[in-house]
């Protein structure tokens, strides 16, 4: 488990330390303060530990810097330093709830592809990460991860991880029981099951009684529900590890966020820590809600608002919303309410 993140200096994120849950974290924000960074820096941060091919200085510094800049598409590191006049450094340190895997890391604005290792990991994560981007990946595969290795495209380097895992085979035996128990809302929200054609690797959704549906063919809202799904068959997102997902919201009907609110949760449930950024207050309230709900009282949850000031981003953190003073998402929602009842101009 990530236990906490001291953060100084990186783009726009306040600086400050970031106390996670175990379960459930959900940061909210304008856009512009800082949302899909965090989610991204704390992602390249643990998928390195859990990839990296030696725990050494040398090696460990040479494939951070790759994996920012991968991650980012910086032009240069020194880009991810918050923007000041003058010369300026970046510290980021990793708590994990195993000490020897804490990773601290530094960087500044002269740096053009090296990073400092502060705090070097003496043991690899066995798990890692999953990023899951604002769109849909399922349409990318099989061609995306040879584009991407052998090409230079202007793409995320988390896409190609997710991608990769989406082409890895689906469960059998025990293991599959448990994530039909996660597959069967889904797969009723998308009125089937997603299949691999094995000899071209792409991905279909299999209607009972309607025989198999293109992938680029299904609304692009169920294909980020099959996204989930696909992931969650092959045991990716089953027992441990970490989610980070980006709006969960985007292109999803009311009816479906209530779904992939139930599932996040599901999965919080079954040892995965999760965090989320999002934009909606729907999908923020949904979470709440669900986390009343007797078999789901033990998730521990944490909110997070990077609220803009004229000062910058301020950090806002507490175990549930209300501790939040500053939530953009219900002020919005209530101007919203007070122009359509006509009590504003």
């Amino acid at each position: 488990m990530l236990q906490s993140a001291t953060i100084k200096n990186f783009g726009p994120l306040p600086s400050g330390e970031y106390k996670f849950a175990p379960g459930l974290n959900v940061v909210v924000g304008e856009n512009g303060s800082g949302k899909s960074q965090l989610l991204k820096l704390l992602y390249s941060l643990l998928k390195l530990q859990a990839d990296s091919k030696e725990l050494n200085k040398t090696t460990l510094q040479k494939e951070c810097a790759d994996k920012l800049v991968g991650v980012f598409r910086a032009d240069a590191l020194g880009r991810l330093v918050t923007r000041r006049q003058g010369h300026d450094r970046c510290e980021v340190a990793l708590s994990m709830q195993e000490q020897k895997q804490d990773l601290a890391i530094s960087l500044s604005t002269r740096s053009s592809s090296s990073v400092q290792i502060d705090v070097l990991p003496t043991a690899k994560l066995e798990l890692s990460p999953v990023y899951l981007p604002t769109r849909e990946l399922l349409t990318l595969c099989p061609w995306f991860v040879p584009l991407y290795d052998n090409h230079h495209v202007p793409f995320e380097e988390s896409w190609r991880d997710t991608v990769s895992l989406l082409g890895k085979p689906a469960l059998k035996g025990k293991r599959e029981a448990v994530a039909a128990g996660l597959l069967q809302p889904l797969e009723e929200v998308m009125g089937g099951k997603v299949v691999v054609d094995t000899p071209s690797g792409r991905f279909y959704l299999q209607v009972p009684g309607g025989g198999k549906m293109e992938m680029p063919l299904v609304a692009e809202g169920l294909r980020k529900v099959a996204m989930l799904a696909r992931l969650i068959a092959t045991g990716t997102l089953l027992e441990q590890g970490y989610l980070f997902w980006d709006e969960p919201e985007t292109n999803l009907n009311p009816k479906l966020i209530r779904v992939i609110a139930r599932c996040i949760m599901l999965l919080c449930q079954q040892g995965i820590q999760v965090f989320v950024a999002t934009h909606s207050l729907f999908l923020l309230r949904e979470l709440e809600m669900l986390s009343e709900k007797a078999e789901l009282r033990k998730v521990k949850q944490r909110f997070f608002a990077l609220a803009a000031n004229s000062e910058g981003v301020q950090l806002e953190q507490g175990d549930a919303v209300d501790d939040l003073q500053t939530l953009v998402l219900l002020d919005e929602e209530l101007r919203q309410s007070d122009r359509f009842m006509g009590l504003e101009g």
